[in-house]
């Protein structure tokens, strides 16, 4: 479990940030859980002194772009278990995961340090409701396929939709995370999928905003 040791210097600085995002968002999460966010990028920090795991390093920075960037999407997420596909060191599964502990995530990347990292992080804090995969996306074979697929600058959408269409469940939703400028990857769309929406999400650091794009994967017959 994460220490319960009062936050002080850098890390209290990033707890008031998480705290000011998370009012922006209007989410309204226990105590426990947003230090227990907290304690995951402290794990985070640490581990990459050895393995370089993540370029961002200052602890205000890191809550901006791996805590609210994943937990941005919460309120377009539909229920039930949910796919992180190349989820790195565990952004966004691990945030969404902490936020909703009754719903099953399971995180898949190919990178073997990368899922050391997760699989330790859900060990230490005690994060019950995460599997860890590692796989190529287009290895992953799972029975049933998921309701909600996500992924976080993985790859081109036309490229992603063709690597997750096995993955997703005829009638499930795959959120697709993306920078600003998304509309060239719009076009030449797998038949399989029909483009939902895109939303353009908070910015929490600069000018520079995130793109959601929902995409449902159609029901044949």
């Amino acid at each position: 479990m994460p220490p319960r040791a009062p936050l002080v210097g850098d890390w209290s600085a990033a707890g008031a940030r998480l705290d000011s995002g998370l009012a922006t968002l209007k989410l309204d999460l226990p105590d426990a859980t947003r230090r227990r966010m907290i304690a995951l990028l402290q794990l985070l920090r640490e581990w990459s002194r050895t393995f370089n795991l993540t370029a961002v390093h200052t602890p205000a920075d890191m809550v901006t772009r791996h805590l609210l960037d994943s937990l941005a999407v919460l309120a377009y997420l539909p229920p039930g278990p949910l796919l992180d596909v190349g989820t790195g060191a565990g952004f966004p599964g691990l945030p969404l995961a902490l936020a909703r502990p009754d719903t099953q995530h399971v995180l898949l990347d190919s990178n073997l340090k990368k899922t050391r990292f997760v699989e330790h992080a859900a060990l230490t804090l005690g994060i019950g409701n995460v599997q860890v995969v590692r796989a190529r996306a287009e290895e992953y074979q799972p029975a049933p396929e998921f309701p909600v697929v996500i992924a976080r600058a993985f790859a081109p959408l036309p490229r992603l939709l063709r690597l997750t269409c096995k993955l997703c469940a005829p009638g499930g939703r795959i959120l697709a995370l993306k920078g600003p400028t998304v509309e060239a990857e719009l076009t030449d769309l797998p038949a399989e999928f029909t483009l939902v929406d895109t939303v353009t999400l908070p910015s929490f650091d600069g000018p520079a905003r995130r793109t959601l794009v929902l995409l449902d994967r159609r029901v044949v017959g």
